[in-house]
């Protein structure tokens, strides 16, 4: 799925998605539970790339289950909504966050905070994730 950025919605999409530091990733357990999570992304032309650590529940879901949701935050007010659907699986030939010049540059200073180089991130959180989005909805 392409998002338009010839529209004001398309384009709000797309500025937001590469602006903002998190968005929240859902998943579904065994029990048909959605488990939403916090989570560091990069927007990458048509896709969201995300890392993990290896063994979390995250990954049992997208086996299982890969359908997910990307949500952006709202404003306060309930505005400015935007949710896409699709499909997530795990991605062995994506490269480390570390050689991501575009990941450590949006994240650089959040993995220092969390007393991590993007080298001793890229070791821990070691497992992509690429979610092709299928369905973009909001307000």
């Amino acid at each position: 799925m392409m998002i338009d950025g010839g529209t004001p919605f398309g384009a709000r999409v797309l500025d937001r998605l590469m602006a903002n530091g998190i968005v929240w990733f859902t998943t579904v357990g065994r029990s048909g539970t959605p488990y939403p999570r916090p989570i560091w992304f990069l927007w990458d032309d048509d896709s969201i790339l995300i890392y993990s650590r290896p063994g979390t529940a995250k990954l049992t879901h997208i086996a299982a289950n890969p359908r997910v949701s990307i949500n952006l935050n709202s404003d306060q007010y309930g505005n400015d909504v935007i949710v896409l659907t699709g499909n997530a699986v795990v991605e062995d030939a994506a490269p480390g966050a570390n050689a991501l010049p575009a990941y450590v540059e949006k994240y650089g200073e959040g993995m220092a905070s969390i007393g991590m180089t993007p080298d001793q991130f890229a070791a821990e959180y070691s497992v992509a994730i690429r979610v092709t989005p299928e369905k973009l909805s909001g307000h």
